[in-house]
């Protein structure tokens, strides 16, 4: 007597992930997942017609799946300030790796994320900060991807002002963002961007919010289930900071659960159809203006001021020409086929090519 396990593929060119983790399955009892009908003791189970016919191919692609559903997961677990090493010592680690939905109670600070991080880091406005995420706790090779799995989607950075960093609800926080990368071109997102900058997301704390405590919540929207309703997977941390500024902004806000719709053209999105573009949900990035006086502490000297002119175009060495416009801070991307961002990085940095697709300020 012999029982086939059959189990059906899904898989892009781009990487192998695979449709066991489909949402429309996760509450289908483990036998209809496999087979057209219940099994009957003592009988032979015939196989799904439309799996591989292989025994072997089938019980290896089963195999295949499971470890690159549980690999492909990922958190955010470290922060940084100025290219400065923060470790996990201000994020509010999530009790797993698995991914919250688009409406869930805890997508604001992920599952656990209202127990408070070990401490708060200090930043000042104008700072460049990073978050880095990775597959497994304290796994922080570059040679493994952050999150993998073909989990292509946008990274979004968000922060919310609050009483206390440290004992502060998620889903109590008003939230206004900060930074976001959508998709870049074609089969190429943030998350492609992350995982080519060994996990990390930079961004920049705009210069005239107000002083304070706040909580920064930071996201990945993996689309590659997200071709039906409720497919979208979220991943998100929050990191505890308090914010030293001069500034007195206090941008409009929304709330998490509450700024994401299931049919949100960004969160019901057919990863495998024709697009060229892209709308990554929530509201628009809040760029901030100039500060009215510069913080009591003096920023990083990495950070140029609005006051210090730019330096000279890494890519024309020989011109004498200062250029004008924005500049890519450390770690930052600065050029590849198809970017249309800032071009120079800001002095000491350089623009270093890694391929034809993607180079980074160093």
């Amino acid at each position: 007597m012999v029982y086939v396990l059959a189990f059906g593929l899904t898989r892009r060119a781009k990487d192998t992930h695979y449709s066991y983790c489909h949402p429309e399955r996760r509450n289908i009892p483990t036998y209809k997942r496999f087979f057209l009908s219940p099994p009957k003791v003592g009988s032979v189970v015939e196989p799904n017609p439309h799996s591989l016919t292989s025994m072997k191919l089938s019980v290896l692609a089963a195999l295949l799946a499971s470890a690159t559903t549980i690999n492909a997961h990922a958190t955010f677990q470290q922060f940084w300030v100025n290219g400065k090493d923060q470790a996990g010592t201000c994020v509010r680690k999530p009790s797993t790796n698995n991914p919250v939905g688009a409406t869930q109670a805890d997508m604001a600070c992920n599952v656990g994320g209202n127990n408070p991080a070990p401490s708060t880091c200090a930043v000042n406005a104008g700072d460049t900060v990073s978050v880095e995420m990775h597959q497994q706790p304290g796994d922080r090779t570059c040679t493994t991807e952050a999150i993998g799995g073909n989990h292509d989607g946008p990274t979004v950075i968000y922060l919310a002002k609050v009483d206390n960093a440290a004992t502060a609800q998620g889903a109590s926080a008003g939230w206004f963002k900060i930074g976001q990368t959508g998709l870049v071109r074609t089969d190429y997102w943030g998350t492609d961007v992350m995982n080519a900058n060994c996990g990390k997301v930079d961004v920049k704390i705009p210069l005239d919010i107000a002083p304070g405590d706040y909580l920064l919540r930071a996201e990945v929207i993996a689309l590659h289930v997200a071709g039906s309703v409720g497919g979208a997977q979220l991943y998100m941390s929050c990191f505890q900071l308090k914010i030293n500024s001069a500034g007195k902004a206090s941008p409009p806000t929304v709330r998490f659960p509450g700024a994401y719709s299931p049919n949100d053209p960004g969160i019901l999105f057919n990863l495998y159809g024709s697009y060229s573009t892209y709308t990554v949900p929530g509201p628009a990035v809040y760029t901030g203006g100039s500060a009215p006086a510069p913080p009591s502490v003096p920023p990083s000297s990495t950070t140029p001021t609005a006051t210090v002119p730019p330096p000279p175009p890494v890519t024309t060495p020989t011109s004498a020409t200062v250029p004008a416009g924005p500049q890519a801070t450390h770690f930052q991307q600065c050029g590849g086929s198809g970017y249309n961002g800032p071009t120079v990085c800001a002095s000491p940095y350089k623009c270093t090519y890694s391929n034809d697709w993607y180079s980074q300020c160093l």
